[in-house]
């Protein structure tokens, strides 16, 4: 349900390309604009402190989970065919940014949790 009461329907989980909110000129981390319809909002900051390669995960979902063409070939890589059609789920790129919020927060905690290895 939308927050105005309405079921959401499959067409209304489609992303172009998502978006973090602005607070002022800066980004706002914890705003995720999905689509015109779907805006997550209370992301935690310290999901963002689980790094992959250089860069919180989350940055690779959102930069990932989109509609891209490449200039070089023309192919059109949408990431909502892969979601109805592997996975059968077109919720899935909006799912997707969801479990990789509660596997940061949940990996940070173990990351935290672990003793100090003196070398």
């Amino acid at each position: 349900m939308d927050t105005r009461g309405k079921k959401l329907e499959d067409a209304d989980f489609r992303v172009t390309k998502m978006k973090y909110g602005k607070n002022g000129k800066d980004k706002d981390l914890t705003t995720l604009i999905y689509n015109s319809k779907i805006t997550l909002t209370g992301i935690p900051l310290e999901a963002y402190q689980y790094v992959v390669n250089g860069k919180p995960a989350l940055d690779w979902v959102v930069e990932r989970q989109c509609v891209k063409t490449d200039k070089a070939s023309g192919i059109v890589n949408d990431a909502n065919d892969w979601a109805t059609e592997t996975m059968g789920n077109p919720k899935y790129p909006l799912e997707l940014f969801l479990r990789v919020i509660t596997v940061s927060l949940d990996t940070m905690k173990i990351v935290k949790a672990l003793p100090y290895l003196d070398i």
